[in-house]
């Protein structure tokens, strides 16, 4: 997520906004490609997300494909066409990431302790490699906010990486059979569906 939001402001949702569909605003393109998306992920439910378009966005000093801002309940995408799909998916994933509930958070960050403990490589995108990388062993025993941070990150690429519709990808350098376990992980929490967004 953006930490530098300088250069990107979105409107606001009126009051009175429908949450069906869950993003505005509703004839956009955005919105359009988000939709078509729904069929392929668990059910979420939630108040509306706004999508809109945000040319330059950056966290820090990275080029950053989208952003979320969990407050103002919108995502900016700085993406291409083809990355749609993967990058929308990611996003939305960081509204179900903080309300999933610390008990749940905490069993996907004990499985990725037990990757790292087996010394899994690789992620399955880039926003989790490069916080995985930069990881020191006191970051995941302190659980502080590079650990955490790398968590949801985590969280929100392995989402991507199963309901995207995206099968290859560069970015996709986890082991197989670590993949696997996440994927298992994902169909425990999709049985107490609808999702919260």
């Amino acid at each position: 997520m953006p930490r530098n939001s300088q250069n990107w402001r979105e409107p606001r949702p009126s009051p009175a906004a429908n949450a069906h569909p869950i993003f505005w605003p509703r004839n956009s393109l955005y919105a359009e490609r988000a939709r078509r998306l729904l069929a392929r992920l668990p059910p979420l439910e939630g108040a509306p997300i706004g999508l809109f378009p945000a040319a330059g966005l950056r966290d820090g000093g990275r080029m950053v494909h989208a952003g979320s801002f969990l407050r103002r309940r919108s995502i900016a995408f700085n993406c291409s066409q083809g990355e749609f799909a993967r990058v929308c998916v990611h996003e939305l994933f960081h509204f179900v990431w903080l309300r999933l509930g610390n008990q749940r958070r905490r069993t996907y960050e004990d499985m990725l302790r037990r990757e790292l403990a087996t010394g899994a490589l690789g992620e399955l995108g880039w926003s989790a490699e490069w916080r995985k990388r930069d990881l020191a062993a006191d970051d995941i025993q302190g659980r502080n906010r590079l650990w955490r941070e790398y968590c949801c990150e985590s969280f929100c690429d392995t989402a991507a990486w199963i309901y995207s519709g995206t099968r290859r990808h560069d970015e996709f350098t986890l082991a197989a059979r670590f993949r696997e376990k996440r994927r298992l992980w994902f169909t425990r929490i999709e049985r107490s569906a609808p999702l919260p967004v």
